[in-house]
């Protein structure tokens, strides 16, 4: 709360006060675009160049500000942050946007300079002060140079064609982190957890080896996705993200059929198990045929020729 109560109003600051604010903003905004150049430089090159221009841009105008500083009030400059002022437009530190994807960074950026001119703008048109005004507004204009700037060389890339190719890569990045380890998790927990539920007879019992089967499948496949790769060389991205998505999606295929068997009539359990077991195996086609590429009908006879093997196994051994 005493946090709150501290904040200076906007209409409180003295115009060299303004003045520093603006400077620690430019200065923040440069380390924000030299984060998102680092972030996206080894598997976006073209837009990485593009925030390291930017960068360099927001670093001008902070030396730009600097000299109006020293020519106007000296060469001691106040600190005063974004988060020393009250309802002062705030920027997200770069932790939290180290996970975003290349779309939403750019969202990202183009916000950042829509929200800086628009702060200057409505500083200078409350400022009652001729040099004050002339000051502000030279601000505002400074930022809104800097968007087209910006936008201009965003277009750039885009009529380049770099643009188009980054958002193949980002898909592809996306298919080989998520896509494939999490089918290869749904296959594993709805073909190989069949077997054992048909080794006994009773829901109870039947329930409980599933959600065993379910869950021991679902920790092996993070366990075994996570240590087999840790995609430096091969490109797959976060040996994290592809185990917790192999992982999840494993335990989700096993329960999928497990889950009837909470039902105690055995024969209604296992007619809408079979029902859950037909729909993970069409989904796993879908998917194959959407992501992959592989043709719907050649997908669909995989899944369902491996599905109806293991449905068999069980069956027999079972019945046995």
């Amino acid at each position: 709360m005493r946090f709150f109560v501290h904040r200076r109003r906007f209409a409180d600051l003295s115009e060299q006060e303004i003045l520093a604010l603006a400077i620690s903003s430019e200065e923040d905004d440069a380390r924000i675009y030299s984060g998102f150049a680092q972030q996206l430089r080894a598997e976006y090159p073209d837009s990485a160049a593009v925030f390291a221009d930017m960068a360099d841009e927001e670093d001008a105008h902070r030396q730009q500000l600097i000299a109006l500083h020293e020519t106007r009030f000296g060469a001691f400059i106040p600190l005063i942050r974004r988060e020393h002022v009250a309802g002062f437009y705030a920027r997200q530190p770069i932790w939290l946007m180290a996970n975003l994807g290349i779309e939403k960074i750019r969202a990202e950026a183009e916000a950042m300079e829509r929200k800086a001119e628009d702060f200057y703008r409505k500083a200078a048109a409350r400022s009652s002060d001729a040099a004050s005004r002339k000051l502000l507004g030279d601000l505002a204009a400074s930022e809104a140079l800097h968007k087209a700037r910006a936008e201009g060389l965003l277009e750039n890339l885009t009529s380049s064609g770099a643009a188009q190719e980054e958002g193949f890569q980002a898909k592809r990045q996306f298919i080989l982190t998520w896509v494939q380890p999490g089918l290869a998790g749904l296959m594993d927990g709805s073909v190989s957890t069949l077997a054992p539920i048909f080794a006994t007879q009773s829901s109870h019992t039947t329930f409980l080896v599933g959600l065993a089967a379910a869950l021991g499948a679902g920790v092996s496949m993070a366990f075994t996705e996570a240590a087999s790769d840790d995609g430096a060389l091969s490109g797959r991205g976060s040996p994290l993200k592809r185990g917790f998505a192999a992982g999840v999606m494993t335990t989700i295929g096993g329960l999928g059929h497990a889950l009837p068997y909470l039902i105690a009539d055995i024969w209604t359990a296992n007619l809408i198990a079979f029902i859950v077991v037909f729909i993970e195996l069409w989904a796993i086609a879908w998917i194959q045929n959407r992501y992959m590429q592989t043709p719907f009908f050649r997908a669909a006879f995989q899944v369902v020729l491996g599905g109806s093997l293991v449905f068999a196994i069980g069956i027999v051994i079972g019945s046995g």
